[in-house]
């Protein structure tokens, strides 16, 4: 499919939803793609991209940095509490804090460096066991504990259960992050992310649509 048709269906999908022009973000989800194909999405001129560990961002981005100016790196997966302090050096935007201890690991990072990324609180909109976020009960207490930590709170992301229609997990999202006086929306991914435009999505996570299947062996 490639970059310019996702860009293509973006700008489509803000115009059918009555929305501004650009006021989505699209997040190239990089994680486990060849440099190649990462570098020839860079030439292409985008400059945001999305990791899912702080590990592999570490062994891929510092290089691309010093080729190309102005990348916009976001991490979209779990974040371990003994990784925060690398993850401060690498990312402009956290999606995932999902637990108090996370967040007043990151609130002290914060005083120590003078400097956080932006965050994104991760709800589990489906309350599933085997899934990270905070629940939707625990969202606006847990809103509130982090912007008592001073942390720059910018939304909420969720990954809807695969099996379940996820307009309902956007609407529901969308309606948290408005009654906490949240404007960021992280949320849709290659398969469903016209319909979380629709719903308000100000960034959204595609990665096999712009850079094929991925290989994990």
């Amino acid at each position: 499919m490639g970059l310019s048709e996702i860009k293509e269906r973006v700008q489509k999908a803000e115009a059918e939803a009555g929305r501004a022009p650009g006021s989505v973000t699209l997040i190239a989800v990089s994680k486990v793609q060849p440099d190649a194909r990462v570098e020839a999405v860079l030439e292409e001129g985008h400059r945001t991209f999305g990791e899912n560990r702080v590990q592999e961002a570490a062994g891929k981005w510092p290089g691309f940095r010093e080729r190309y100016e102005g990348i916009d790196l976001h991490l979209i997966g779990p974040l371990q509490t003994n990784k925060a302090r690398q993850a401060f050096d690498l990312f402009q935007a956290i999606h995932s804090v999902d637990r108090p201890k996370l967040a007043q690991t990151i609130a002290r990072l914060a005083q120590e460096t003078g400097h956080c990324p932006d965050l994104f609180l991760q709800v589990n909109t489906g309350e599933e066991d085997q899934k990270a976020g905070v629940l939707p009960g625990d969202t606006d207490a847990f809103v509130a504990d982090c912007r008592a930590l001073d942390l720059p709170v910018k939304g909420l992301m969720c990954i809807p259960p695969v099996d379940e229609e996820p307009s309902l997990h956007f609407a529901l999202l969308a309606k948290m992050a408005a009654r906490n006086g949240l404007s960021g929306l992280s949320m849709g991914m290659s398969g469903d992310f016209e319909r979380a435009i629709a719903l308000g999505a100000t960034h959204i996570r595609v990665g096999s649509a712009i850079f094929g299947e991925r290989d994990y062996t």
